[in-house]
């Protein structure tokens, strides 16, 4: 009984931890970057392209799997795939941060 309420407060604090580190995504620098997705994207998240999805207002969770699927190669496209094995763990962060808050205004 013990250890399971000692797992659970330490998922608890695990979760805390990750979405902490997904606060820190820095939107001022997410918009420097994403001036390299704007051509599919928008810079204002609104999609250019049928193919490709519209980020603005999209969950920071959601966007850091994502960008972080295609770097690794679980999720697969030919053109994200080679953009985001050039991205940071910091501009993943703030790539997130900044198409997120694209939904708030």
């Amino acid at each position: 009984m013990k250890r399971a309420a000692v797992a659970g407060a330490l998922a608890c604090v695990l979760l805390t931890l990750s979405h902490a580190s997904l606060a820190a995504g820095d939107a001022k620098a997410g918009r420097a970057k994403a001036a390299q997705c704007q051509a599919c994207h928008g810079l204002d998240g609104i999609s250019k392209l049928p193919e490709a999805p519209n980020l603005a207002g999209q969950t920071e969770e959601y966007l850091v799997k994502s960008l972080n699927d295609f770097r690794s190669g679980a999720r697969q496209n030919e053109l994200m795939s080679v953009v985001a094995k050039g991205l940071s763990d910091a501009d993943i962060a703030n790539l997130a941060a900044y198409y997120h808050g694209l939904g708030k205004q």
